[in-house]
This record gives C-alpha cells, sequence and structure tokens, in this order.
C-alpha cells in the first residue's frame, strides 16, 4: 500500500515539476505530509520539501506543523486515543 501511494504522490510531484502546481489540492498536500512524516522527517523539513516543489503553491508553515500533531494521535474505533509522541509512555 506504501509503495502504490509513494508512486501516485511521485507521479503527481512530476506533474507539478512539469508546472501544474496549481492543481495539486489540499488533501494531496496533506497525504504527501504524512508520507514524509512517516518517513521519520520533522515538521520543518516537511514544509520545505514543500516549499521546494511546490513554490508559492505549498501550504504554509502553520498547516504542516497541525497535520503533524494530528497525524502523532491515533484514535481507536472505541474513542481512545493514543499520543505517539507521549513521554509518560
Amino acid at each position: 500500500m506504501c509503495r502504490i501511494a509513494s508512486l501516485f504522490l511521485l507521479q503527481r510531484l512530476n506533474s507539478i515539476m512539469s508546472g501544474d502546481a496549481g492543481d495539486f489540492n489540499n488533501i494531496e498536500t496533506r497525504a504527501l505530509s504524512k508520507f514524509f512524516f512517516l518517513q521519520d522527517k520533522a515538521e520543518n523539513e516537511i514544509h520545505a520539501i514543500l516549499k521546494e516543489t511546490l513554490e508559492e503553491h505549498a501550504t504554509s508553515y502553520g498547516n504542516v506543523k497541525n497535520w503533524v500533531a494530528q497525524f502523532n494521535v491515533v484514535i481507536f474505533p472505541t474513542g481512545m486515543r493514543l499520543f505517539l509522541d507521549d513521554p509518560k509512555q
């Protein structure tokens, strides 16, 4: 699944590099941010990659920071939450 997602994202990045950055939507940007998060990239690294690739179409650092905070929380179907970066665990 991860390989399929990464191939999709790479294909979208290639289309962006050819000049279609304006049609890269927020959902795809969030998915790309999660992809880099799963590769243990920090918020500032993720934003730098997006900024370099998407230029003026990149999302704000605040959005990336909020998304990373959401990625760090796992919500189970029972409603229980697990905070991945909780130092008490």
